[in-house]
């Protein structure tokens, strides 16, 4: 389990600026088992923790050396910079099954995209599961390697579920799905639609006609410099 450290926070209001500047975050703590505790908690030491743990990890948060199990439950941001600005942390029960949502994970790769050039759609990023704290899962692993003709589909049924955790959705709904390439037509009717062309690439309607539209012009000066 990932260990973050936090001190007891005595100053509030305006004040906590000075602490951001010192690269300190303020906190707080708060959840069934503890009585809710101000706290300020170093950003280096936490931004790893949060890039290790995300949401939907336990998480040993250590008060000045008394451990809780918890999550990080909420995260202002800086509008502008995106650094953190307040960290919300709930303690847990470990004894009491939780409902949060964790991430989905696409991985593989899809022979109807690679090779008939399907558009790969991801219908969820994310699903409420239910688990005890212990058993919570960092994310839910997606293969879509069986994805092999156009129209593919992928429900929640087809996902291997860790022991312990159920997933809070109906087990025919749609995770993803690989749709038949689409013509310079249907991609001025959809408007600014996403459309995924692969599991790591998203791209907009307006870049794909971007696209159409740079690869005809292409041609036709292709055809000019031919006469």
């Amino acid at each position: 389990m990932t260990t973050l450290h936090a001190e007891k926070r005595t100053i509030f209001g305006k004040k906590v600026k000075n602490l951001r500047k010192e690269g300190v975050i303020p906190a707080v703590v708060y959840g069934e088992s503890v009585e809710t505790m101000p706290l300020s908690v170093p950003r280096k030491d936490f931004e790893k923790v949060y890039r290790e743990a995300g949401e939907s990890t336990v998480v040993e948060l250590k008060v000045e050396g008394k451990p809780l199990n918890v999550l990080i439950y909420d995260v202002t941001t800086n509008a502008l910079k995106g650094d953190p600005e307040h960290i919300d942390f709930y303690a847990l029960r470990m004894d009491k099954k939780v409902k949060m949502k964790v991430p989905l994970e696409f991985i593989g790769e899809s022979p109807a995209v690679n090779n008939d050039g399907g558009v790969f759609v991801k219908v969820m990023q994310e699903v409420e599961i239910e688990a005890l704290p212990k058993d919570l899962p960092h994310e839910l692993h997606v293969d879509i390697s069986g994805m092999a003709v156009l129209e593919s589909r992928i429900f929640i049924k087809d996902i291997k579920v860790p022991a312990g955790v159920v997933i809070e959705v109906s087990p025919e709904d749609v995770i993803a799905i690989v749709e038949a390439p689409r013509s310079e037509e249907e991609i001025a009717a959809l408007g600014e639609a996403p459309v995924a062309e692969s599991p790591t690439e998203v791209k907009t309607e307006r870049e794909v006609k971007q696209e159409v539209k740079a690869e005809k012009e292409k041609e036709e000066k292709a055809e000019e410099e031919k006469k």
